[in-house]
C-alpha cells in the first residue's frame, strides 16, 4: 500500500489501524505509523497532537492500577516501553516541531504544560518547579497569538508555587518576551485577513491569504539583518501551516518553499549570512515532500532530480526517482509540459555525467542508451494521450540534449545533424524562425570547430579553394522553402549577412535572387494578414455597438463614498483618489483578456514603444535615433543607465506599424565600434496603471511595492498642475512577464485600509464617465434631520420613484452629518424628486435636493497636519479653493484668527522649485526634518509650496533647513526659498517627454519681446570710499535682489555695507564692504535662533513696506494705518 498523503490521511490511516492495536506488539506497530507520519509532515499540528495523546494514553494504560484492561504481561513489558521520560520528551519533541505556528501552536503546548502541572500537583518538588518555569520563560520568548493567556497562565503559577519569586520572574519574563511580541503585532494583520479567510471557507480568498502572507515573510528574511534566525523560524512555521493545511496540494506554494530553501542553502555556503546549516531542513527531504504532495508538477519532479545530482546520490537512486516521476500516474495531469520538464532534468543528467571529463565508459555507455530511450518514451507518451495530433515539444529540449551529446562526446556530427533534419520535418519546428536559426548557429559552431579553417569576411571571386560553411547555407536554403513561417523576414536578414561573410559570389548572387523572390510573397503575404486583421476588428466593433448596455439598477454607485464612515467623515468620489485625467481613470484600464475602444489616441505610448538593451555604456540618445533611423518615427526615448548593470532604453514610436519596424532590428549591432548584437523586443503590456497606495509614497516606494514581481524601467507619475488631488502612477517593467506579476498585487489590502489597484494601462480604451451621476439619477441632499434613517430617507424619496439606493454620509462617530446621496431609477425620476422635495420643510428643517456633481479639479492642495493624509484640499482648506492663484491664497487663517496679514505671512516660509508631479503629503514627508508645520499648500501651478508654523522664529529656523534641500528622486533638484510675489509670478512647469519637439517654455508673443538694449543690466553703482554705506536688503540663502515677503524678513533688514556684481545686483550672502559692521552667516544664524528681540520693531516696519506691495487692495488700508 502507498504511504498516505496529507495530515489528514495519515490521522485516519493511522486510527484505521488502532481498531485492531489489541496486543502490545500492533500497538508499537501504531507508534512506528505514527513516527512515519511526522516524518512524512513534520510540521503536522494535528499529526503531533495525534502522535503525542496516543503514546501518553500508551503510558497510562501500562500503569498498575489502571483499568484498560491490559494483560499483567503486556502491562510489564509495556511499562518498559512507554516510560514517563519517554512520553515527555515526545511532547517536548512534538511542541519544538510546531512552537512557530503562532496560530495553532498553543493547542499542543497548553496540553504538555497542564499534564506536566499535573505531575506536580501530585508530587510538588524544587526540580518540577523549575523545570515547568523554565517551560513558561521559554514559551514567553517565542511569538504565538496567546501570548496574553499564556503570561496568565504563569501568574497563576507562581502564585501558587513560588511566590516569592513572582515579581522577578515575570519581571523578567516580560522583558525578555518584547521581541516575541513586537514580532507577532507586526504579523498580526496577516493572521487576522488568513483568519477571516479560513472562516468564511472560501478556498480562493483563503489562498490570497495565505499566499499574501507567504510572500511578506518570504520578503524578511531576505531582508531581515536583525533576528535572522527567529524571522527564519517564524517563515518556516507558516509554510508548515500552509503546506500541512490549505495549500498543501499548491504547487506555486512548494517551489516557493523550496526555492527560499535553496537560495538559503547557497547564501550558507557563500557565508552571506549568519544562519548556519543545520537551522535549514535538507534538501533532499523537502523534495521528497513536495513530490508526494505534488507528483504532476514537472519543474519539482526536475530539481528533486537536479538535488540528488548535487548531493552526489548514485545512478541508481536517481533512476529510482525518475521512474517514481513515470509511476505516479498524476504527472501528465496537466499535459505533457510536466513530462517534458522531468524528462529534460533526467536527460541533463545523464548528458553531464557522460561529459564529465573523468566519466567512465559506463557512464558514457548509459547516456548514449538513456538519451534515444527517453526521447522515444516521450514521444511514446504523447502518441498515448493526444494520439496523431502530438507534435512534440516547441522548444525540443531533449534533442537538443542528445545533439549536444553526439556533437561534443561522440563527435557524431551526421547522427546529431539527421536529428535536425528530422525536426525539420515537424510543422511546429519547421514554421519557427527559432528552430532554423538554433539549427544554423549549431552548423556554423561545428564549421568553426573543424581544423586548418579559413575565415574571409568578404572572399573573392576567384578564391575557388575557400573552404565555406556550405551546410549552414543550406539551412537558410530549406528555411526559405518553408510556407506561413512566423518571421520569415529574420531568417532573410541572417541569410543575407551570412552569405557576405563566408559564401563565394555565386552562392551570394543565388541568396540574394532567392531572397528578392521570397521578399515578394511575404509582403503580399502581411497584406493579407492585414487586410483579415482590419475585417476582425470591423466584426466585433459592430458587434460591440449592436450589444444592449448592461442594466445599472443593480449595480453599485460608481461615485458613492466609502461605506465605512470611520474611513473619511466627507463625502469621496470612487473607489479611486484620482479622477483628474479628463474622466473616470478606472474606467481606461482593462485586465489583460479585453480589447480596447476602437478609437485611437494621437499618442499610445503603451502599445507602440520597444526596449532594447544590450546597448554600449557610452551610448547616447542621439545614436539610438541614429541607429533606428529609417525603422519608425521616435517620439521619445528614455535611456536608463545605473552603475553595474547595462544601459537599457524605452524608446517610444508614432504607431504600432513603426513598432513591427523597429523589431526588425533585433540582434544587428549597434555600430560599427559594437562587439555585441543589440535586443529589441516590445514594451506591449508592459505598463500598469497603479492607484490606491499611500499619498505619500515617492518612487522608491513604489518599487519596493512592486520589487518582487520583477525590474521595473520607470516610475511615471502625472502633473498635478490641473488637479491636485491625483494619486496614480505609470509603472513600465521591463518585460510582460513581470507585469502579469504585478496585476496579482490589485486588491491589495494597504496600510490605509484602502485596496491597491495595478492594471494593465490601455489608453485607447479609455472611456467617459458612467454610472448613476453621469446619468443624472444620483441626488444630493442636505439639510436632512440628524435623526433619520437610511430606510426613512428610503421611505421618504419613493414617492417620486424608484429608489436604488441610498447613502447617509456619518462622521467619525457614526453620527448623520444631514447629507445624503440617493440614486433613482431613471434621470425622469430623479427631476421629479427635486421638484417634489426640494425646499420641502421636515422636522422644522428645509430640505435642498439637487443633482449630485463630480468634484471639482483642485488647483492647490492643502495639508493642515501630520494627521491629515490626504490628498487634496482638506475640509479646513475651503479657502484655498476658493482664491487659488491668488498672492493671498494659503492665508486664509488670518481671518480666522483676526490676524494681520503681515503676521501671518511673518510666519510662512515659501518654498519654490517644486516638481508639479510632487503631491503635498509627499512634500510633508520630505519637510519632515522641519519644526512642526500647521498648515502646507501646494501650488503645482507655480511649482511651489506655503508653509505656515507657530511664530515667526520657527519660520527663520525652517527656512535655513529648507534652502537648499535635495528633492527625493528628482535627480539633484533642490528646494529655494523665496517671496510670495516670486511664488506667483512663478509660470507654469513646462515638461516636454518628445525628443522630436523642441523643449523650454512656449515662447512669448511678438510684441512682449524686450529689445537688445532693453535686456542689457543697467551701470553697476559707483561706490566711494569716503561715501557712507547705503541701506540695502541683505540677501538671503544665497539669492540676490530683494527678499520681500519671506518667513525670516523681520529677523535681517540692517543698514549694511555691500559689495555689488557687475550687474548691479548686491553679492552672496556673506560678502560685506570694507565699512565695518557686517555680520558673518554665523551672526545671523545666531541672530535667528535668539530670537532677534533687539531690532523687532525696525524689522516689523520693514516688513510692512515690503508685504504692501504685494497685498490685496482691502489689506492695503490696514498696513497705511500701521506705518
Amino acid at each position: 500500500m502507498a504511504s498516505p498523503v496529507g495530515e489528514d490521511n495519515w490521522v485516519n490511516y493511522v486510527d484505521h489501524q488502532l481498531h485492531g492495536a489489541l496486543d502490545l506488539e500492533k500497538r508499537v506497530q501504531i507508534v512506528e505509523s505514527f513516527r512515519k507520519a511526522v516524518a512524512a509532515e513534520p510540521g503536522s499540528l494535528k499529526v503531533w497532537m495525534a502522535y503525542c495523546e496516543y503514546f501518553w494514553s500508551l503510558y497510562a494504560d501500562c500503569q498498575l492500577g489502571s483499568d484498560a484492561g491490559w494483560p499483567a504481561d503486556d502491562q510489564h513489558r509495556g511499562r518498559e516501553i512507554f516510560t514517563l521520560d519517554a512520553a515527555l520528551r515526545l511532547w517536548q519533541e512534538g511542541y519544538e516541531a510546531v512552537q512557530y505556528r503562532l496560530s495553532d501552536s498553543h493547542e499542543l503546548w497548553n496540553r504538555w504544560v497542564a499534564l506536566e502541572m499535573e505531575l506536580l500537583a501530585r508530587s510538588v518538588t524544587e526540580p518540577g518547579i523549575r523545570r515547568i518555569t523554565h517551560l513558561f520563560r521559554d514559551r514567553l520568548a517565542v511569538p504565538h497569538a496567546t501570548w496574553d493567556n499564556t503570561s496568565q497562565m504563569f501568574s497563576t503559577f507562581l502564585s501558587q508555587h513560588n511566590p516569592g519569586a513572582y515579581e522577578y520572574e515575570m519581571q523578567e519574563a516580560t522583558k525578555k518576551a518584547q521581541d516575541a511580541k513586537r514580532l507577532y503585532h507586526l504579523r498580526e494583520p496577516f493572521e487576522g485577513k488568513l483568519s477571516a479567510a479560513l472562516q468564511s471557507a472560501d478556498a480562493a480568498q483563503i489562498k490570497t491569504a495565505m499566499s499574501d502572507y507567504l510572500d511578506w515573510e518570504v520578503r524578511g528574511v531576505k531582508q531581515s539583518k536583525k533576528e535572522p534566525l527567529m524571522n527564519l523560524r517564524i517563515c518556516f512555521g507558516l509554510f508548515s501551516r500552509a503546506l500541512t493545511g490549505p495549500l498543501a496540494s499548491d504547487s506555486d506554494t512548494w517551489q516557493n518553499y523550496l526555492v527560499l530553501i535553496s537560495t538559503l542553502h547557497s547564501d550558507v555556503k557563500a557565508k552571506r549570512t549568519k544562519i548556519k546549516t543545520n537551522d535549514l531542513p535538507k534538501m533532499l527531504d523537502v523534495h521528497q515532500r513536495a513530490v508526494h504532495h505534488v507528483p504532476w508538477c514537472g519543474p519539482i519532479w526536475a530539481r528533486y532530480i537536479l538535488a540528488a545530482e548535487e548531493a552526489g546520490l548514485s545512478f541508481t537512486a536517481i533512476e529510482r526517482i525518475k521512474h517514481g516521476a513515470t509511476n505516479s500516474g498524476h504527472l501528465d495531469r496537466d499535459g505533457m509540459e510536466a513530462v517534458l520538464d522531468m524528462y529534460s532534468a533526467w536527460c541533463g543528467y545523464l548528458k553531464r555525467t557522460a561529459m564529465n571529463p573523468t566519466a567512465t565508459e559506463e557512464a558514457v555507455d548509459l547516456a548514449e542508451v538513456g538519451l534515444p530511450t527517453a526521447l522515444e518514451d516521450v514521444k511514446h507518451w504523447g502518441k498515448r494521450q493526444y494520439g496523431d495530433e502530438y507534435r512534440g515539444d516547441p522548444t525540443f529540449r531533449l534533442e537538443k540534449i542528445y545533439i549536444q551529446f553526439l556533437t561534443e562526446k561522440k563527435d557524431d556530427i551526421e547522427g546529431a545533424r539527421a536529428i535536425w533534419e528530422q525536426l525539420s520535418t515537424i510543422d511546429i519546428h519547421a514554421k519557427s524562425y527559432d528552430f532554423w536559426l538554433n539549427w544554423f548557429l549549431w552548423e556554423m559552431v561545428v564549421f568553426g570547430s573543424a581544423k586548418n579553417k579559413t575565415r574571409s569576411p568578404t572572399p573573392h571571386t576567384l578564391a575557388q579553394g575557400l573552404r565555406t560553411p556550405s551546410f549552414a547555407t543550406r539551412v537558410f536554403e530549406k528555411a526559405l522553402h518553408v510556407k506561413d513561417m512566423d518571421w520569415p523576414e529574420r531568417i532573410m536578414e541572417v541569410y543575407l549577412k551570412h552569405c557576405n561573410d563566408y559564401e563565394l559570389a555565386e552562392t551570394l548572387r543565388e541568396a540574394q535572387d532567392t531572397i528578392y523572390k521570397t521578399r515578394k510573397g511575404v509582403a503580399k503575404r502581411r497584406e493579407r494578414e492585414k487586410r483579415q486583421l482590419a475585417e476582425q476588428q470591423a466584426a466585433y466593433a459592430a458587434q460591440m455597438q449592436n450589444t444592449p448596455a448592461p442594466s445599472s439598477h443593480d449595480q453599485v454607485m460608481a461615485d458613492a463614498p466609502p461605506a465605512d464612515p470611520e474611513l473619511n467623515a466627507k463625502r469621496k468620489r470612487a473607489p479611486s483618489v484620482d479622477q483628474g485625467r479628463d474622466g473616470d481613470e478606472l474606467a481606461s484600464k482593462r485586465p489583460k483578456s479585453e480589447s480596447g475602444d476602437a478609437a485611437e489616441l494621437k499618442r499610445d505610448r503603451e502599445n507602440t514603444s520597444v526596449f532594447i538593451s544590450n546597448l554600449p555604456d557610452d551610448v547616447t540618445i542621439t545614436r539610438i535615433k541614429k541607429f533606428f533611423k529609417g525603422y519608425g518615427h521616435i517620439n521619445n526615448v528614455m535611456l536608463k543607465k545605473e552603475p553595474g548593470a547595462p544601459p537599457v532604453a524605452h524608446v517610444e514610436l508614432s504607431s504600432p506599424e513603426d513598432v513591427q519596424s523597429a523589431l526588425l532590428r533585433d540582434g544587428k549591432y549597434f555600430d560599427q565600434n559594437a562587439k555585441e548584437t543589440v535586443h529589441v523586443s516590445s514594451a506591449t503590456n508592459c505598463t500598469l496603471y497603479v492607484t490606491n497606495f499611500p499619498p505619500q509614497f515617492f518612487e522608491k516606494d513604489i518599487r519596493a511595492l512592486f520589487e518582487d514581481c520583477g525590474e521595473i524601467h520607470s516610475v511615471r507619475f502625472p502633473s498635478l498642475i490641473a488637479n491636485a488631488r491625483r494619486r496614480f502612477c505609470y509603472i513600465t517593467f521591463r518585460d510582460h512577464a513581470f507585469a502579469e506579476a504585478a496585476t496579482k498585487l490589485d486588491g491589495k489590502s494597504m496600510r490605509d485600509g484602502s485596496k491597491l489597484v495595478a492594471k494593465y494601462s490601455d489608453p485607447p480604451g479609455r472611456s467617459g464617465r458612467t454610472g448613476p451621476q453621469a446619468e443624472e439619477r444620483e441626488l444630493h441632499v442636505v439639510h436632512i434631520p440628524y435623526g433619520m434613517t437610511e430606510d426613512e430617507i428610503k421611505q421618504m424619496f419613493s414617492k417620486t420613484g424608484t429608489v436604488v439606493d441610498v447613502r447617509l454620509i456619518r462622521n467619525l462617530k457614526r453620527e448623520s452629518t444631514g447629507t445624503a446621496f440617493v440614486v433613482m431609477e431613471s434621470k425622469e425620476q430623479a427631476q421629479e424628486a427635486i421638484k417634489t422635495l426640494d425646499k420641502a420643510v421636515i422636522e422644522k428643517r428645509v430640505l435642498k435636493v439637487e443633482l449630485s456633481k463630480p468634484p471639482r479639479a483642485a488647483k492647490v492642495a492643502t495639508n493642515n497636519g501630520p494627521a491629515n493624509i490626504s490628498n487634496g484640499a482638506s475640509p479646513e482648506s475651503a479657502d484655498s479653493l476658493t482664491v487659488a492663484g491668488s498672492p493671498a491664497a494659503g492665508e486664509a487663517s488670518a481671518h480666522h484668527n483676526n490676524e494681520s496679514l503681515i503676521e501671518v505671512r511673518r510666519r510662512q516660509v515659501v518654498m519654490m522649485n517644486i516638481p508639479d508631479t510632487m503631491n503635498v503629503d509627499q512634500l510633508r514627508r520630505l519637510l519632515a526634518p522641519i519644526e512642526p508645520i500647521t498648515r502646507l499648500t501646494l501650488y503645482p501651478q507655480h511649482s511651489g509650496a506655503i508653509a505656515e508654523l507657530k511664530d515667526h522664529l520657527a519660520a527663520a529656523r525652517a527656512a535655513l533647513v529648507v534652502q537648499g534641500m535635495e528633492i527625493e528622486g528628482t535627480g539633484g533638484r533642490r528646494l529655494r526659498v523665496g517671496a510670495h510675489h516670486e511664488l506667483f509670478e512663478q509660470e507654469p512647469e513646462t515638461r516636454i517627454d518628445r525628443v522630436d519637439q523642441a523643449s523650454g517654455k512656449a515662447e512669448r508673443p511678438t510684441e512682449n519681446k524686450k529689445t537688445a538694449a532693453e535686456l542689457m543690466p543697467p551701470p553697476p553703482p559707483v561706490v566711494r570710499p569716503s561715501m557712507k554705506p547705503v541701506s540695502v536688503n541683505r540677501p538671503t540663502l544665497g539669492r540676490g535682489g530683494k527678499r520681500g515677503g519671506l518667513a525670516i524678513s523681520g529677523a535681517i533688514h540692517k543698514k549694511l555695507p555691500v559689495n555689488t556684481n557687475t550687474n548691479g545686483t548686491p553679492a552672496t550672502n556673506g560678502t560685506t564692504g570694507s565699512s565695518g559692521g557686517g555680520k558673518s552667516n554665523a551672526d545671523f544664524k545666531k541672530l535667528f535662533l535668539s530670537g532677534g528681540k533687539e531690532e523687532n520693531e525696525h524689522e516689523k516696519s520693514d516688513a510692512k513696506r515690503e508685504v504692501k506691495d504685494d497685498a490685496k487692495p482691502e489689506d492695503k488700508e490696514e498696513i497705511n494705518k500701521e506705518l
